[in-house]
């Protein structure tokens, strides 16, 4: 039988003195627009507020990756706790699952 939520381990956080990897302005700009793509599939569009856009905010393209890839995931797992048949199930795509596929990114 699958744990409770409360019961589950925590996710081990990505570690920390690795260096992040460097990307250039427009890198940064056109991954923050495929992370806003993808959420606006999933949810309540985003705001256009990259350098140059109507509500350009002033803030750098990292960071808007940074907020919107949470939002994404927010998302995500929005889907997951309102349309798994039970809680079984969706606990195991949010955490089970999860993991398997979080690992396979940072192997």
């Amino acid at each position: 039988m699958s744990q409770h939520p409360a019961e589950a381990a925590p996710i081990a956080p990505v570690a920390m003195d690795r260096q992040p990897p460097q990307h250039t302005e427009a890198q940064w700009l056109q991954i923050a627009r495929y992370v806003r793509h993808a959420a606006n599939k999933v949810g309540p569009d985003l705001p256009l507020c990259l350098a140059g856009e109507p509500e350009d905010c002033g803030s750098s393209a990292q960071t808007h990756v940074l907020a919107w890839a949470a939002d994404l995931k927010a998302r995500a797992q929005h889907l997951i706790e309102t349309n798994a048949p039970d809680q079984p199930t969706a606990y195991h795509y949010s955490t089970t699952h999860y993991r398997k596929a979080f690992h396979t990114l940072t192997e």
